[in-house]
């Protein structure tokens, strides 16, 4: 099985076959591609140069700025978000005055680019960009002599600090030039330490395992819950240590629980298309747990590019008349894609073209060249920030269970990345109604079936604002819950979970939703973890509770074999 093609009746439309190509030439897969670079850069400083009184304002901008900020003592004020000038002692001097006049320039920069006259939107927001990245190397919380933390430590230590360092580094080289190395935290091993949720494998395909999970209570509600998670990283971040397992919580709450365990696709799949995680993987999966669990209606929920393709799923089933659907749960998911933060800068049409370029050669898109683009949205925290913490002040991160998952990641195929890219992304295609399943287009307004959907306040894979257009397209009732937290943090929200909160607003059908920011104001504000709103929301459009279905036939323990596949 794990050398079978995947036949596929149906293409997309306007979809193209991705073969593997090894005969192409090697192209280095950067996350910012000079194709897309150069022009963009061209196009600020060919205007730039043409605008001479615009240097000379933003000049004379920056220096009263500066002026300002030595007349104030220098404190530096960084971005919320933003922790590299926390320690105490960068607001003494000299400190300060590098910090201070570092944020100035980096916020100088960022506006003159984004500001110079004549320049289209997408070309300054690229130049903008990378002029960070390049600018943010040279950040003096990077520099050893320019760092206080750096300072202090190796003063206390002798310097001994920086061989810790080296020694950190030389770890990190051996990872990063054995692929198939385990990931990094050996305290979190799959099936010993993370993923224990106990429960069975039902279904095994081509692309995925279904695990149904053992009732933890001797009684359930009648419908059962299929959660397909996101196929970009496996799937335990829904099931991570017990005390923060999601899917435990849920059957632990009285649910009956599946979930999809995607396969991490080689190059014998890279011509898997985004309608075969349709077919093999949703679809494949609905109809086992429809043969488990009987005539019951289904509760189903999906996570980020899971999410996604559920509500292609169920957009395809309302067209087909299949009604199955008792919920849909949409967790940081997308599905109008016009507003899709700073991911939008790596999605052009000459950048695609280089990616599909190096997908062909190899059949899919590695998983460390989609952490490329992760890192550089994040790079002052997971990237410099790090860089100083393990190689200038030789402390060896101790990591946590999120944190280990997040090393695990996965590839995507080339067909089926490709057409998410561009069908989605790039043309948003699934909003104005030309997106396929089947060979047929689909319509998101045939979607009847009660939402919960969940947005992340600091969310910058799918930003809270683009996730909750969802009210726009859906026919049925909407109840839209905005978490504290991020992508995956936000998400991996437990009961007890310090500093957590939510924003829970109802939408009826064919009520007019408030505008995101009056959603802010309108919408109640709850403290701790979301998970008991959507239990108790899943509840509420539930049967009366009786005893839990029989497991289906077991293929194997979960969690299953996909999960371990490099």
């Amino acid at each position: 099985m794990s050398g079978k093609k995947i036949a596929d009746p149906s293409k997309q439309a306007g979809e193209a076959a991705c073969p593997v190509e090894p005969w192409l030439p090697e192209i280095p897969a950067g996350p910012l591609s000079p194709a897309a670079l150069t022009p963009a850069v061209a196009d600020v400083v060919s205007h730039a140069v043409a605008a001479p009184d615009y240097l000379a304002e933003t000049a004379e901008d920056a220096l009263r700025q500066s002026l300002r900020a030595v007349e104030a003592g220098a404190k530096p004020s960084p971005e919320k978000e933003d922790h590299r000038f926390a320690d105490p002692a960068w607001g003494a001097p000299p400190f300060c005055y590098y910090a201070s006049n570092f944020l100035l320039i980096e916020e100088w920069l960022n506006k003159a680019i984004l500001h110079t006259p004549g320049v289209s939107e997408h070309h300054a927001k690229l130049a903008a960009f990378a002029a960070r990245q390049w600018l943010d190397a040279f950040s003096p919380s990077n520099l050893p002599w320019t760092n206080p933390e750096v300072l202090r430590a190796t003063l206390k230590e002798n310097g001994v600090n920086f061989l810790h360092g080296f020694e950190n580094w030389l770890e990190d080289l051996r990872r990063k030039l054995d692929p198939k190395a385990a990931p990094a935290s050996d305290n979190y091993v799959v099936g010993r330490d993370v993923a224990l949720t106990p429960g069975k494998v039902v279904l095994r395909n081509e692309l995925i395992e279904l695990i149904q999970y053992a009732p933890l209570t001797p009684r359930t509600r009648p419908e059962p819950l299929l959660i397909v998670p996101a196929w970009i990283m496996k799937y335990y971040i829904l099931d991570l240590s017990p005390h923060n397992s999601f899917i435990r919580y849920l059957v632990e709450r009285g649910f009956t629980v599946f979930c999809i365990s995607w396969r991490n696709p080689g190059p014998e799949l890279g011509d898997t298309s985004f309608d075969d995680y349709r077919r093999l993987g949703f679809m494949a999966a609905l109809d086992r747990v429809s043969a488990i669990c009987g005539e019951q209606s289904i509760h189903a929920l999906g996570y980020c590019i899971g999410g996604t393709l559920l509500a292609v799923a169920a957009a395809a089933m309302a067209r087909d008349g299949d009604d199955r659907l008792a919920s849909l749960c949409f967790l940081a998911a997308q599905t109008d894609f016009t507003e899709p933060g700073e991911l939008k800068i790596f999605i052009d049409e000459p950048q695609l073209d280089e990616l599909d370029r190096v997908m062909a050669r190899q059949g899919y898109l590695d998983a460390s060249q989609m952490a490329g683009a992760f890192s550089m949205l994040h790079a002052r925290d997971l990237i410099w920030s790090r860089m100083v913490k393990s190689y200038l002040l030789g402390v060896k991160s101790q990591g946590n269970d999120l944190m280990a998952w997040n090393a695990d990641a996965t590839r995507m195929p080339c067909r089926m990345h490709s057409t998410y890219l561009r069908a989605l992304f790039l043309h948003n295609d699934l909003a104005e109604g030309r997106f396929e399943a089947g060979g047929k287009k689909v319509d998101l307004a045939a979607i009847a079936a009660p939402v919960f959907a969940v947005g992340t306040e600091n969310d910058h894979v799918a930003p809270w604002r683009s996730v909750y257009k969802i009210h726009r397209f859906v026919s049925g009732d909407v109840t839209f819950l905005l978490a504290s937290g991020g992508h995956n943090g936000g998400i991996v929200s437990e009961p007890g979970h310090r500093h957590r909160s939510y924003r829970l607003l109802h939408i009826g059908p064919g009520a007019e939703a408030p505008p995101p920011a009056d959603y802010l104001i309108r919408a109640r504000t709850h403290e701790g973890s979301w998970w008991p709103a959507y239990a108790d929301w899943l509840d509420g459009h539930s049967g009366a509770l009786k005893r839990p279905p029989a497991m289906g036939k077991a293929l194997a323990d979960a969690p299953g074999a996909y999960v371990f596949e490099r």
